[in-house]
């Protein structure tokens, strides 16, 4: 069982690599961390962007561009397409977020001509984080793309965060469906849908996990907490995975456990047809880098 991003990292370095490309790649943090997984041998490379700036990134950071395939492209919007067109061409296992927005970043994903998305799927965003005062890796989701989930891409979403932990080789993954209580309040939609989830679960319907709620956020990931509510079973207490109820209550942890407690995270969309680095512009070169082993992780 993978627990902390050293051992992913270590994890990928044991397979064989697969091909990154970077869409509108030209700042330092995207290029950096893209540097750094071609070094530690995660994979291979390509750059999807002005060729000017990213000499001038390259050069200002001490970084040699012949560790990356460069592909011009001026525009950011052009290089955004072109680098999807890449995956879909099969140049490429692997999407990355360069400095474009997230909202151009998915619009491509999303085009119903040339982007990554299968019929019918549902699009999601999965991160791992790892918070200093939590003993393991943590899969949340979805923090980012989906503002509110509702049953079916809740069930989706509880799929994607069991697959992501069986990929971390966690067995047999916890999953804590949260809402503000653990007490079942039907005026509380967050509830009704966690109860729901739950008991598809018993009844195999979502297979190869321990899935529990409605759960708070408390009794979810801290024991003392759940033996003081007196809630009981595998997952109170100590969550693998939590399914947020919407965007804003995910937004809001990740942040809070990257900016607060100086946790550290990988994040990709999920659903697409190829894995789909997704990080914060915000984020840390550090955390790009654990993003892109991920996406290496999982790749097929």
């Amino acid at each position: 069982m993978i627990t902390n991003f050293d051992q992913l990292i270590d994890k990928v370095r044991s397979k064989p690599k697969k091909r990154l490309v970077a869409a509108w790649a030209v700042d330092d943090h995207t290029i950096s961390a893209v540097r750094m997984a071609v070094e530690k041998g995660i994979v291979e490379a390509i750059l999807v962007g002005d060729e000017k700036k990213i000499s001038e990134v390259c050069a200002q950071e001490n970084i040699n561009t012949s560790l990356f395939k460069i592909v011009h492209v001026a525009e950011e919007l052009k290089a955004i397409s072109t680098a999807v067109d890449m995956i879909n061409n099969g140049e490429g296992d692997i999407l990355m977020k360069g400095l474009c927005s997230t909202d151009k970043y998915m619009r491509a994903i999303l085009n119903k001509e040339r982007g990554l998305l299968p019929p019918k799927a549902v699009l999601s965003h999965v991160t791992v984080v790892s918070a200093p005062t939590y003993p393991k890796l943590l899969i949340v989701s979805d923090v980012a793309v989906i503002p509110a989930p509702d049953l079916n891409q809740k069930t989706a979403i509880t799929h994607y965060v069991i697959q992501i932990a069986k990929a971390l080789g966690i067995d047999k993954p916890k999953v804590a469906l949260l809402a503000a209580t653990e007490q079942m309040l039907p005026g509380m939609q967050a509830c009704v849908d966690a109860a729901m989830i739950s008991k598809m679960a018993d009844r195999g319907q979502i297979a190869g996990a321990h899935v529990d709620g409605p759960l708070a956020l408390d009794v979810a990931i801290d024991k003392e907490s759940a033996q003081t509510k007196k809630v009981t079973g595998p997952v109170a207490g100590d969550a693998d995975c939590i399914v947020f109820p919407n965007i804003e209550s995910g937004n809001v942890f990740f942040k809070a456990v990257t900016k607060l407690a100086k946790g550290e995270l990988a994040a990709m969309v999920v659903g697409a047809k190829a894995p789909c680095v997704l990080t914060s512009r915000g984020d840390s070169t550090t955390s790009k880098l654990n993003s892109i082993a991920l996406a290496a992780l999982v790749a097929k």
